[in-house]
């Protein structure tokens, strides 16, 4: 019978360091005796990155310390299996990038580690993307990924943008701006011009998230919360429905809309209640 491998605990837990050092030793162990993890790849692993991220967020959002601190954890696994991967095929380690993050910090922060001076936290940004400039970057866009969901990504370009001087100054402006596109909108769906009715609903989206973003709103997070609200209210409906014996194509929508209503009373009811705590 094959022995099995030795738990590489560490030998001070209450040392950080020393917690990192087993951590990263027991994903080597796993590359070498686990077959699903000795099969994976950068690729293999990537959209499981990506769900650990939403999933963080999620913790987030309910205010679950418990939950946030577990997600910090997978995340931090996928940091150290995409590392121990690179460091096998003799691309980059763990060190460099710990080495490159910590030099990068220092490099942005010349308010703190140097002489610049940045007295608010716009300045910070300013100060931010004009040193990126200087390492390379043809474009203060450049480090907007294509694969952001598209909410957030408009906002992430509208606020780099925002950061050397590419804004609007007034609020407005930005009103009228959002006003101007939701009428081409309309003429454009009056003329029967599919296809630039098209490009100019993406010029709606964008004018509002520009407009969200002046009053400090993620437009990616008040729609998740809108999704969230509407699913919420619409299950109650399937569930009123079903208590009733009925099937929702068997109702009218009279009768889905005066549910929806009531499942809407009942949210105000219970946050009148919650808050009164």
């Amino acid at each position: 019978m094959e022995q099995s491998r030795q738990v590489p605990y560490p030998k001070q837990p209450d040392n950080v360091l020393e917690q990192f050092g087993s951590f990263i030793e027991l994903v080597r162990i796993l590359r070498s005796d686990c077959p699903w993890d000795k099969e994976q790849t950068h690729e293999s692993i990537s959209h499981l990155l990506v769900e650990e991220v939403y999933e963080t967020l999620e913790a987030i959002k309910n205010g679950d310390d418990k939950e946030f601190s577990k997600e910090l954890g997978d995340l931090f696994l996928h940091v150290v299996m995409h590392a121990v991967l690179a460091e096998e095929r003799g691309a980059f380690s763990m060190r460099d990038v710990i080495e490159q993050e910590f030099n990068k910090l220092v490099r942005r922060h010349p308010h703190v580690f140097g002489s610049r001076v940045a007295d608010s936290p716009e300045q910070v940004m300013q100060n931010w993307e004009q040193i990126k400039m200087t390492e390379g970057r043809r474009s203060v866009l450049e480090g907007v990924p294509s694969s952001l969901p598209a909410l957030l990504r408009a906002q992430r370009i509208q606020e780099k943008v925002s950061n050397v001087g590419f804004d609007w100054k007034k609020k407005e402006d930005v009103w009228n701006k959002v006003e101007e596109e939701l009428k081409e909108f309309r003429a454009e769906l009056e003329a029967g011009e599919k296809e630039k009715a098209f490009e100019e609903f993406g010029d709606v989206l964008f004018a509002l998230i520009n407009a969200a973003r002046f009053e400090h709103i993620v437009a990616e997070e008040a729609l998740q919360y809108t999704n969230s609200k509407f699913t919420r209210r619409f299950r109650f409906i399937e569930e009123q429905a079903a208590a009733q014996g009925k099937q929702l194509r068997d109702m009218t929508l009279g009768e889905m809309d005066d549910i929806w209503n009531e499942a809407k009373q009942l949210e105000r009811t219970q946050d009148g209640t919650n808050n009164s705590h």
